[in-house]
């Protein structure tokens, strides 16, 4: 199985022994994600360490207060390091005030354009705010849809801890972009994400951790480490109807063809 978004540095654990028990649960990759200047320095430093682990660079929306040319250029520099596999995690964050929604637009906008640029796919975080329909304002997920269409041609996508609900399932298909899904699919409540992981075809489906966050229903309430991710997967693969080995083998193929490890 392969972790196709956590962050190493914002586990507890240092990276030996969160790498270390990924190997046991049987993870051989796992991509770990940049979200600022130092968490993206980071990144490539835990993949220099660990041949199982690779990064991603990028501003993170609540990140964003104040992105500008120097930072645009500053991901794109990162981005030539070999163990550098994909630009973001970026995209509109709308649900916390931690930076203004048209710094958020800005950075948005430039890695995209880094992206293509670098020809490396883009991680793309979306969240809502819980009161955009009640004000009548546009979410952040239709924006960001809007502007991918408009922005990423070319350009490859995973719409990272997906979230956007089944309606929107066939939109992100027909554009080829990739769904992952986190251990956030596996809670009881969950209905839509559940629909969502049976809509997506298997070609296009990913799973992660986005550790150490959303911890999978058998060890909720717990921090998350990539190891975790084989408990998401099984799940799908149920969800599904689909045998976990071949779920796991389509996910493999998949994540190293997005990120050509």
């Amino acid at each position: 199985m392969v972790d196709t978004h956590t962050h190493l540095e914002l586990c507890d654990a240092p990276d030996r022994d969160l790498v270390g028990r990924a190997r046991e649960a049987g993870v051989e990759r796992m991509l770990t994600i940049g979200i600022d200047e130092g968490s993206n320095r980071a990144a490539i430093g835990a993949a220099a360490s660990f041949p199982e682990v690779f990064a991603a660079v990028g501003r993170h929306p609540n990140s964003a207060a104040g992105f500008g040319d120097a930072d645009a250029a500053a991901i794109e520099a990162l981005a030539e390091t070999p163990e550098v596999r994909a630009i973001g995690e970026t995209g509109l964050d709308f649900y916390r005030d931690r930076a203004p929604r048209e710094d958020q637009r800005r950075a948005f906008a430039a890695q995209i354009e880094i992206a293509r640029r670098v020809d490396l796919p883009l991680v793309i975080h979306l969240r809502d705010s819980t009161t955009a329909s009640d004000r009548g304002e546009e979410s952040a997920v239709a924006e960001a849809f809007a502007t991918l269409g408009e922005r990423a041609g070319g350009a490859t996508v995973v719409l990272h801890c997906y979230s956007a609900g089944p309606d929107r399932v066939g939109e992100a298909v027909e554009r080829g972009w990739y769904l992952s899904f986190a251990g956030n699919v596996t809670y009881p409540k969950a209905v839509e994400l559940h629909e969502s992981a049976t809509r997506v075809p298997l070609e296009l489906l990913l799973v992660e951790t986005d550790a150490p966050f959303l911890s999978p229903q058998p060890v909720r309430g717990k921090p998350n480490e990539p190891a975790n991710v084989v408990s998401t997967a099984r799940f799908v693969s149920e969800l599904r109807e689909l045998p976990y080995d071949e779920l796991e083998a389509a996910v493999q193929t998949n994540a190293a063809r997005v990120f050509g490890w």
